[in-house]
């Protein structure tokens, strides 16, 4: 009952992560604001879930699990329902902060309290379960979220998610018991304010790279400020005896290499994420409800494989999935490169269902291996840690693959015409193709054996 109500939640708070991305249009224009100050909609959720993920290994190792899985869900809730009363855009902005707070201590507690309520040789296939609910939920929900717009609202959107919450919240109330162990530590303040510089200024700074220029105000100094404070943070984490966030954890050889697999899993996945929808619609012309329906195949194979993932995991171990799940990533990725205006649609979308199956077979493995990997009192650390670090690292892809993109479609409007911005999409996932290899790289060299634990 634990793990079904994890489930639930998780599926509702991962699909409000992406869903206003379709809604956005209809947002912009019932509160009369710009599109750049309706972006903060989604980018200022991303900045939330950066700042308040750290912080959540102090939380989950200081107060009762209970306690704080139904402070989770309450601040959530509250803003699903601040969203829906909401007058104005300060108003939304507001509960789309409270909505990024309850994900991010939801999202936390699940991966820690899974990994501890199963036994060793069942948390490949639990973690698999759970990974289709936040894998499939976030690339489900931009479809689902077209037609809630086209038949109701958006509000309608926050309305439905506030309904499964409230169960949610109602049912933990009775099945949820405090399965993780605590210890009274101080709150370290000055390390969450350098930490709310660090993840949420590098986070800010990329996310402005597609809006403002590399050395405007909104970039780099916001990047040298977010990069400095890591430092920063980093020093102090290595100097204090009880860190705010653990990272000498990182020398532990299959911690550190499932967080590298994952921050390039993220780096190719959220470039991806981005690339499809415009060539759907930037260059093929289709509407957003028709780019929803081809990502849709790869969502529904990703919720496929996720549990299979995690089966094989718990009997073969890891490198198995890490090798295979590379070689599918980098065939998908090259595959796109060889794609032009004149190729059926059909086509992209089988190679994003290849795409799809490859996060399924790594994305869970990852955190397990990699939690499995530490002692069990750091697992909250762990988890806090490998999520942040990715996060940013899905923010840098993006950024980085759309301005490859864009300057390859300038750079070649003379010499392809109205193939240019085809073959600037071309381009990036050549790109996303070589980071990949790493990815191979490290599967194939890095991972000694197929076991899972280190002995």
């Amino acid at each position: 009952m634990i793990f079904l109500n994890l489930v639930i939640t998780c599926i509702a708070s991962s699909m409000l992560a992406t869903a206003l991305t379709t809604a956005l249009p209809a947002v912009i224009e019932d509160l009369e604001i710009s599109v750049t100050t309706g972006q903060w909609l989604t980018s200022g959720y991303s900045l939330a879930m950066a700042i308040i993920m750290p912080l959540t290994a102090f939380l989950i190792t200081r107060f009762p699990t209970r306690h704080l899985y139904l402070t989770g869900i309450s601040v959530f809730l509250a803003g699903l329902v601040l969203c829906i009363i909401a007058p104005n855009f300060p108003a939304v902005m507001a509960a789309r902060v409270l909505q990024a707070a309850g994900n991010g201590i939801l999202s936390s507690m699940a991966q820690v309290i899974i990994l501890s309520i199963y036994p060793a040789e069942e948390r490949g296939t639990a973690m698999g379960w759970y990974g289709l609910s936040i894998g499939a939920a976030p690339v489900i929900a931009p479809t689902v979220a077209g037609f809630i717009v086209d038949l109701i609202s958006w509000r309608a959107i926050f309305a439905i998610a506030a309904v499964i919450m409230a169960a949610a919240l109602i049912t933990a109330c009775f099945v949820f018991d405090d399965v993780l162990e605590t210890s009274k530590k101080k709150f370290d303040m000055p390390s969450f304010i350098i930490s709310i510089f660090a993840f949420g200024g590098i986070t800010l700074g990329i996310g402005n790279i597609g809006s403002y220029d590399f050395l405007s105000p909104q970039v780099l100094p916001v990047l040298i400020v977010g990069g400095a404070a890591a430092v920063i943070f980093a020093y102090r984490q290595l100097r204090t005896e009880q860190p705010f966030l653990e990272l000498r954890i990182l020398k532990n050889r299959n911690y550190f290499l499932s967080v590298a697999g994952s921050m390039l899993l993220y780096f190719v996945m959220m470039g991806s994420s981005i690339l499809m929808p415009l060539y759907a619609q930037s260059v093929m012309g289709y509407s957003a409800t028709v780019s929803g329906l081809i990502v849709l195949p790869g969502s529904a194979v990703m919720a496929v494989i996720s549990p299979f993932a995690g089966r094989i995991y718990d009997r073969l171990g890891i490198r198995i999935l890490f090798v295979t799940g590379s070689s599918a990533m980098l065939l998908s990725c090259l595959g796109m490169v060889f794609v032009h205006t004149g190729t059926p649609v059909i086509v992209a979308a089988l190679w994003n269902v290849l795409r799809c199956a490859s996060i399924g077979f790594l994305m869970m493995p990852f955190v397990t291996w990699g939690t499995e990997s530490i002692r069990r009192d750091l697992t909250a650390h762990g988890t806090a840690l490998l999520t942040s670090l990715r996060t940013v690292a899905g923010a840098v892809g993006t950024a980085v693959f759309v301005a490859v993109m864009s300057s390859v479609a300038e750079g070649s409007a003379e010499k392809y015409g109205s193939e240019a911005s085809m073959h600037g999409i071309n381009i990036a996932y050549l790109c996303m193709g070589c980071v990949t290899v790493l990815l191979l790289l490290i599967g194939i060299f890095g991972v000694r054996n197929g076991k899972k634990r280190t002995e």
